[in-house]
């Protein structure tokens, strides 16, 4: 209880009086002031804090050095990346190189840490905090995750090195105004009246109904999405097989995209690189493979640089989360009922950044167990790069006669 010098309590308007009278006094006292008058009052700092804030009109005191001043909305000191716009960009870049996705989903994570990130940005004349790239990351859509999410499999010695390597192809290549582009074959799908994962709007009441068990008797076939995307204009082209997914199938549907998109795109391109997985159709192993991309290249007559991502990382390949995942997001809940469906779905597919997607349908038959001899291998003019031999080539076209 607050007494007056004389010794006796004061009454409810002398204490409103005192508040008044040292918050006033505080204010202009300016920093150390509220301490200063709960001192010589017995009143709480927080009696006289919240007695200040009532003078300035239930505004809160920012700063008691600052006097009756108070910060206007918006003011005070800009984040980073607000006060230098390329922090975002130059994050941007350092994601691209080591970025993995969910193909199924809209998730993406990189194998970096906020530090390391940091310290990145800093050798580049940005000074940042490992905070300020968090807040980044979370702003552009990644999350953390933990170890088992981001690992498949056994990882390769020289996988680093291979992001490296295919990092620094694809830079050369963009500089040139050169077609880069990734590939790959989507999941098999069957055709027909099947559940698709997801949820749609419709009438409450009234969902699509759909066959209560998947076999694959009760479809009107399989679709067989081989993606072709291109990395500097954020279109793809996919082509929908019927039959199997071979070599002579993948570099098809490379072969597609050149007719509809690629020659119109890059007329002037004097070479071509392609990003791919090192396993299935596209395999670095697979003769046919290479065998097909020779025909390609006499055809379109530039040479064909082939980069391969390591074992165990095909998740690190643009196509999956700048094309199939989205894919996957247009289509969701919707039964692929027909090929004309599923063309049409993917077809439609669009994302704020711009992507355009055309989709085509292949009903060519395509022969599995096709053996290539020493003598066909031979007639391939392929260069393999010094840097991972076996990972990375360089197919050139023969001459015409």
């Amino acid at each position: 209880m607050i007494r007056s010098t004389r010794g006796r309590s004061l009454s409810g308007d002398e204490r409103r009086w005192l508040k008044v009278f040292a918050a006033d006094k505080a204010l202009d006292l300016g920093r150390g002031g509220i301490s200063r008058l709960s001192a010589l009052t017995g009143l709480s700092r927080t009696t006289i804090t919240k007695a200040t804030e009532e003078l300035l009109g239930g505004r809160k005191l920012v700063s008691p050095g600052a006097g009756s001043r108070v910060r206007r909305v918006g003011g005070g000191r800009k984040k980073v990346e607000q006060a230098d716009p390329a922090v975002p960009d130059l994050l941007r870049k350092i994601l691209e190189e080591t970025t993995a996705g969910d193909p199924m989903s809209l998730l993406r994570w990189t194998s970096q840490s906020t530090r390391t990130m940091a310290e990145e940005l800093t050798r580049f004349g940005h000074p940042v905090t490992w905070v300020t790239v968090a807040r980044c990351l979370a702003e552009m859509g990644y999350s953390l995750q933990a170890n088992r999410k981001t690992k498949e499999g056994r990882q390769h010695a020289n996988r680093d090195a291979q992001f490296l390597y295919i990092n620094r192809q694809v830079k050369a290549h963009l500089k040139t105004s050169d077609p880069v582009i990734s590939v790959d074959a989507k999941k098999k799908e069957l055709v027909g009246g099947f559940k698709n994962a997801g949820r749609t709007w419709r009438p409450k009441g009234q969902p699509k109904e759909v066959n209560t068990k998947d076999f694959p008797s009760l479809a009107e076939g399989k679709a067989l999405p081989y993606g072709v995307y291109d990395s500097g204009q954020n279109r793809a082209v996919v082509n929908v097989g019927v039959t199997h997914d071979t070599a002579e199938f993948a570099v098809e549907s490379i072969r597609r995209w050149w007719k509809l998109d690629g020659r119109k795109t890059y007329p002037a391109a004097r070479r071509l690189l392609i990003c791919a997985d090192a396993g299935g159709s596209n395999g670095n192993r697979r003769r046919a493979w290479k065998l097909n991309l020779q025909h390609l290249a006499d055809e379109i007559q530039i040479p064909i640089t082939v980069c391969h991502y390591p074992p165990g990382t095909s998740k690190w390949n643009k196509i999956e989360h700048r094309l199939f995942s989205f894919i996957s997001l247009n289509w969701k809940g919707q039964p692929l009922i027909s090929y004309e469906t599923i063309i049409n779905l993917i077809g439609g597919t669009k994302t704020r950044t711009g992507l355009k997607v055309k989709a085509v349908l292949d009903t060519n038959e395509y022969e599995t167990g096709i053996k290539v001899s020493d003598e066909q291998l031979d007639e391939v003019r392929l260069r393999r790069h010094k840097v991972h031999p076996a990972w990375n080539y360089t197919i050139s076209p023969h001459e015409r006669s």
